[in-house]
This record gives C-alpha cells, sequence and structure tokens, in this order.
C-alpha cells in the first residue's frame, strides 16, 4: 500500500492521494486483490470499516461453523490452505488463514472507515472517495484513478418485516449475533430461514437441547454435501466441464433424490428450477446438508410454514395454527449495501449486484471494477481478483515504462546543456 501525504482542501476536509486504486472493504475478496495488485508492484490503499480484516467472519458468524465447499474451492490466489487443515476448515481456522494471509503480502487495510459516498469526477478523471474515520470521527476523502468495489454480495444483514414482532416478547436476533446455542438451552426456538445458516443453526440449537422449529417459506433445494466420499459441490464443478448447466443440473436433482430421499412429505419441496441455475440466476444458494436433515426426519427439528404475524410468546402461521416460541432467530440472508454509497454509475443494479453477469461483471467504466460479486462464493472471488490486478498492472507498467523514458530523456536534454 503507497500514499502521497495527506493535504487539507480549502473546506478542511482531510484528503488523500492515492498512488493506486481504492479498494473499498478488507474482506477475502479485498485480501485477494491486494495480494494479486502486489504481485504487478501496484500501490493501492484498502478502505475497512471494521476494526479488522474479515470482520463477517470475525464478528457475524456463529461458533460451530465450516466452510461448506472443500477447502480447495475457498483458497485465495498466490497462497493455499496448509496441508493440516481438514477438507472443511473451520471458523477460526479460516479467519486464521485470512490473517497470514495479510501478514506474507504485507496488506495493511486503513481501518474505520465507514465510505459515505464514491463518485467519478468527470473534469479530473478521477474517483472521490468520502469516508469517516471512525476512531477520530472525523472526515477523509480519498483521490485516486481506480475503484475497486469489494464490500462483497453480504455486506448488510436482511430483516424482514412481521406483523407483531416488536410486540413479541421473548429474544429476537439476527444470525449475524448468533454464536452458540447453549444460551437457548430447552427454549422453543423459531428460526426463520430454511438456508445453509436457518439448517445449521437448528442442527446446534438441536445439540444444545432447545426445541427449534425452522419456517420454510419457498420451495429449497437440499443437496448431500458428500456422495460415496466425494464432495457433490467438486463433482459439479467436474461435470460443467463436458456437459451444459441444465443436464448437470437433473444429474443432482436425481442424486439427491436417490441419496436423501423424497424431501417433500418433510415439508422441503424442490424448486423446478434446477440448483445451479437457480444459484446463477437468483442468488439462492442450495443447501449442503452435513446433518440437520436426519433431525428433521427425526422430529427434532419441525418444519413449518411462513409467519403471519407474532404476538407476546406465540406466532402465528399461515396455515392457521397458532405456536408457543421463547424466541426467534431470523437466518434471513444478507445483502450487498453498494447502492448506499457508489453514486454515477449504472454497472450496478438496485440490489447491489453488478448488472452484467459472471464472468464480465468484473470491470466497468472508467477505472471502476467489481470483486466477490459473482455468486460463486470465494472462487469466483479470486478469479475476479487476479483479472482485476491483470488489467491494472498493466496499464500500470507501461505508464510507469513511459514515465521512465521521459525522466531518461529529460537527464539527457539537460547534460547536453
Amino acid at each position: 500500500m503507497a500514499r502521497i501525504p495527506e493535504f487539507d482542501d480549502l473546506f478542511s476536509r482531510r484528503c488523500v492521494w492515492v498512488n493506486g486504486p481504492i479498494v473499498v472493504g478488507a474482506g477475502p475478496s479485498g485480501l485477494a486483490i491486494g495480494a494479486c495488485l502486489k504481485e504487478h508492484g501496484v500501490p493501492f490503499v484498502i478502505l475497512e470499516r471494521s476494526d479488522c480484516i474479515a470482520s463477517l467472519w470475525q464478528k457475524r458468524t456463529y461458533d460451530r461453523l465450516k466452510l461448506h465447499l472443500p477447502k480447495q474451492f475457498c483458497q485465495l490466489p498466490k497462497l493455499p490452505f496448509p496441508d493440516n487443515y481438514p477438507e472443511y476448515p473451520t471458523r477460526r481456522q479460516f479467519i486464521d488463514y485470512l490473517e497470514s494471509y495479510a501478514k506474507q503480502f504485507e496488506i495493511d487495510p486503513v481501518f474505520n472507515q465507514s465510505v459515505q459516498s464514491a463518485r467519478y469526477d468527470e473534469t479530473s478523471g478521477l474517483w472521490r472517495v468520502r469516508s469517516v474515520d471512525g476512531s477520530r470521527n472525523a472526515e477523509v476523502e480519498y483521490i485516486g484513478r481506480w475503484l475497486v468495489v469489494a464490500t462483497g454480495e453480504n455486506a448488510e444483514r436482511v430483516v424482514p418485516e412481521f406483523e407483531g414482532l416488536v410486540d413479541f416478547s421473548g429474544g429476537v436476533k439476527h444470525v449475524c449475533d448468533y454464536k452458540s446455542g447453549e444460551e437457548y438451552r430447552g427454549k422453543r426456538v423459531l428460526v426463520v430461514g430454511c438456508g445453509n445458516s436457518g439448517m445449521e443453526v437448528c442442527l446446534d440449537l438441536c445439540d444444545h437441547d432447545a426445541f427449534p422449529s425452522m419456517v420454510v417459506r419457498d420451495s429449497v433445494h437440499v443437496l448431500p454435501r458428500e456422495v460415496l466420499g466425494k464432495s457433490t459441490f467438486e463433482m459439479a464443478v467436474l461435470l460443467m466441464r463436458w456437459l451444459p448447466l441444465w443436464l448437470v443440473d437433473k444429474i443432482l436433482v436425481v442424486l439427491a433424490w436417490f441419496v436423501l430421499g423424497n424431501l417433500a412429505r418433510f415439508g422441503l419441496r424442490r424448486p423446478s428450477v434446477g440448483p445451479l441455475e437457480l444459484k446463477n440466476t437468483q442468488g439462492r444458494t442450495p443447501v449442503l446438508d452435513i446433518g440437520a436433515l436426519s433431525k428433521i426426519k427425526s422430529g427434532d427439528i419441525k418444519v413449518v410454514p411462513g409467519v403471519k404475524r407474532f404476538r407476546p410468546g406465540r406466532a402465528e402461521l399461515v396455515d392457521g395454527r397458532d405456536i408457543a416460541v421463547d424466541a426467534v432467530i431470523l437466518a434471513t440472508g444478507y445483502r450487498s449495501n453498494v447502492p448506499q454509497w457508489l453514486q454515477g454509475t449504472d454497472f450496478f443494479s438496485k440490489d447491489g449486484m453488478p448488472k452484467v453477469p459472471f464472468p464480465n461483471g468484473w470491470k466497468g467504466k472508467s477505472g471502476l471494477y467489481a470483486v466477490g460479486f459473482t455468486r460463486r462464493g470465494l472462487s469466483g472471488a479470486s478469479s475476479d481478483a487476479v483479472k482485476i490486478a491483470n488489467d491494472i498492472g498493466k496499464v500500470w507498467r507501461e505508464e510507469t515504462k513511459q514515465a521512465k523514458r521521459l525522466v531518461a530523456c529529460h537527464r539527457r536534454c539537460i547534460s547536453q546543456i
């Protein structure tokens, strides 16, 4: 990371000239682009709103979380996971990996920088990124030629509105604040959401002798994490090399039916669209089962339909049932926050995702780039990071060579005077 020393503008706002890209976000995507830019010798600055790298992983994940995909699909560019890591690293192992990654590539983000706005100045041809320095409660403006958006798909929690939830007498929290089922021991817990987080939280609650009910409002794909000891995701990746997506989807659905059985009788209906197509088009990730399904089949995890309204200590369901509830956990997911701060560009849609789908959604106009918005997890972010660094690095090398030639020419001219 390299910056020209700060200066004050006419309005006393602290300004910092960045001699390279301005990267917003120090999660895995931001770290990946940082490492790739380092390889090209391009200076940069990473702005992070929290006080640590990968704040989502460090502060907003539950204790039992493990990577749902094999480690080879989750490692960042230039540094594989340690050999002694298991096939599915734990939350703590992944955080340790990211911290060692930042240390090895000497990535030093500027923390406590809450970006308020970023816009391209047509007159100067530069990006102006305004942030609030939380450590000093002061406004700072970063100015540079390139802007890399690395805040990711999961920057902000999604909290749906439910009638009567504010009057519910039990505890209500989003899954980002959930750590362990220990505090729910013996309680009836309603988990709203049936994705990977919802399923795993229900499993964790069972392990701590709680009584979870899981709200399934829509259809959902549930796949075995492994088939005959092989990762389902890895198998899908291999099949995609030779077969069209629709056929791979059919193979996955048939395999799931053979391994897991007919899940409709347990309240888990499969979508009509295949799991990979649904992920690519709507961002809905299929659930990779790690044990919750057996608890559903045994009745330890109850599946219920959508919630109509909450009342003190109770939840009324859309099918007319009224159930007693001691606590509510909202496993309702996350979303991008890009529309809140990126201004004057139509590169991103209203939902904060690039309008151009993968694999071409990494580059916009006027030096704008996006990393980690592929709906393909860490492997997609790594792919984006390599492309972006190559693109910026090429321009950087050409302009550096040109600058050196101008300096050499200038020196020759002086020597002849």
